[in-house]
């Protein structure tokens, strides 16, 4: 390498880390810029939670599964990658909360659960005639002062009552984040609520002027679904962006074990025993990875009190005539109390039709929420039996799987807790104080879906450009 040149080195190859590096080389080439980039990641594969498994004509997504078609970011990315003919969008149809044993169909006219309009809260069948009432309340209470953080849960709480928020909004934020809604920021997770509770006085008058409705007509459509993926598998992304690299630039199996700060650089001691220089650092790992990487700083311990939740999932193959009691629709969500271990289940093979042969069924269930992670701990084959004595209880299931696969996402899901993004502020200072050239990126801090971590990667690309710019 030449001396003259400096380094850039990445924490972790997830999708944050990938798209630092693909923005990164991108720049790079363009501007022939004399910066070098490394890529270090713990494990022996890239892509972090995208894992996509082909087995007997299946297609299996171990961890993520698609990315929101609105966020422009990703779709812009998926272009740049020649990536556009290879896109699959989400067969749609209705989507459950399993409540009482039965299911119920998740109000038309929601965004997360929560009401669009009056209609969607007359209708629903999670709540009672006293409940809507409560609910209906949201159109005249008060807005809040807004004038520091609160939990999820207290602020759907104070719109619409407890009982709407227990049986149907905390099912799908809860299902969707692993997290306890009274313990996540509404400022970091949803700030989007806050503003329309500030500018509209109530959330179902605010998203009624904001959000698109729902016509009969397109009602009776088979309208494009909101997410997609690719024909071979979301991991197909992960594949394309490592194609953009040289080789060199990505290290596997190695962790870093230390940073040290030098005078106008920084030494990386790794688990292999190789030591890398750096004139910028951009971390993508964990959150909880900062306090021994940089143990000499106090001001990153903080880190170790992010909570993050563990899960699994948990993919059952069957042939369509096991299913008893076939269900119209995309999968359902578990509302918590429920007497089910499971948080969810998504029917695969209806959502993503391209996954499954046809005769075929593949179904996606999870575990795993605060409070109840040790199940994720059982064996394969405990997991497994844990996940069909629910689905036989929901679903009228008969006879074995032809065969599964258990995924465990163990502290894969950290948690924005009340305060995330003052605590996160505060820390992002004293970094850029004490260890000048060093980026804090991905799922830990800003967004966990794909969208933002790819957003995130761009953005904090540019960022360490400018700051080896300046200084060299």
């Amino acid at each position: 390498m030449n001396n003259t040149k400096k380094q850039i080195v990445i924490i972790g190859g997830g999708i944050t880390g990938l798209s630092t590096a693909y923005y990164l080389q991108k720049e790079i080439t363009r501007k022939q810029l004399p910066f070098n980039i490394k890529l270090v990641e713990a494990s022996n594969r890239l892509g972090g939670k995208i894992r996509t498994l082909k087995r007997d004509g299946f297609t299996i997504e171990q961890g993520a599964d698609s990315m929101l078609i609105r966020k422009k970011t990703a779709v812009k990315l998926v272009k740049e990658l020649g990536l556009e003919n290879e896109i699959v969008r989400n067969a749609t149809g209705k989507s459950y909360i399993l409540a009482n044993h039965k299911f119920h169909r998740i109000p038309k006219d929601t965004f997360m659960g929560v009401p669009k309009n009056v209609r969607s809260v007359l209708r629903s069948t999670l709540i009672s005639p006293t409940g809507k009432i409560r609910a209906l309340a949201d159109l005249v209470k008060a807005k809040g002062k807004g004038d520091k953080d609160e939990s999820l849960g207290s602020f759907f709480e104070r719109r619409f009552g407890k009982e709407l928020l227990t049986n149907q909004i905390e099912t799908l934020l809860s299902g969707i984040h692993s997290g306890d809604i009274y313990n996540m920021s509404l400022q970091a997770s949803y700030p989007n609520f806050y503003q329309l509770e500030q500018k509209y006085g109530s959330l179902i008058k605010g998203l009624s002027k904001t959000m698109p409705k729902t016509t009969k007509q397109i009602e009776k459509q088979s309208a494009p679904g909101m997410f997609f993926s690719f024909k071979n598998g979301l991991e197909t992304l992960v594949h394309e962006l490592k194609k953009t690299l040289d080789p060199e630039t990505i290290t596997l199996g190695t962790a870093v074990d230390h940073i040290e700060k030098k005078e106008h650089f920084y030494h990386l001691l790794l688990s292999n025993g190789d030591v890398y220089r750096a004139d910028a650092i951009i971390v993508t790992s964990p959150s909880f990875t900062l306090p021994k990487m940089f143990s000499q700083y106090d001001f990153f311990k903080p880190f170790k009190e992010i909570p993050a939740t563990s899960t699994a999932n948990i993919v059952l193959a069957f042939d369509q005539v096991k299913i008893k009691k076939d269900i119209d629709g995309t999968g359902f969500l578990v509302r918590k109390n429920s007497g089910y271990q499971i948080t969810a289940c998504t029917w695969t093979h209806k959502k993503w039709p391209l996954t499954t042969p046809e005769g075929k069924v593949l179904l996606r269930c999870y575990v795993g929420r605060p409070g109840e992670e040790s199940v994720v701990d059982l064996s394969d084959e405990d997991l497994t039996e844990v996940v069909l004595k629910d689905l036989r209880k929901a679903m009228k299931l008969k006879g074995d799987p032809a065969f599964s696969v258990v995924t465990r996402w163990r502290q894969g899901r950290p948690q924005y807790t009340v305060g995330h993004l003052v605590r996160l502020s505060e820390i992002r200072k004293q970094a850029a104080g004490q260890v000048p050239g060093v980026f804090l990126t991905g799922s830990s801090y800003e967004g966990q879906g794909i969208p933002d971590c790819i957003e995130q990667g761009e953005k904090t690309a540019q960022e360490a450009l400018r700051f080896l710019l300046a200084r060299y």
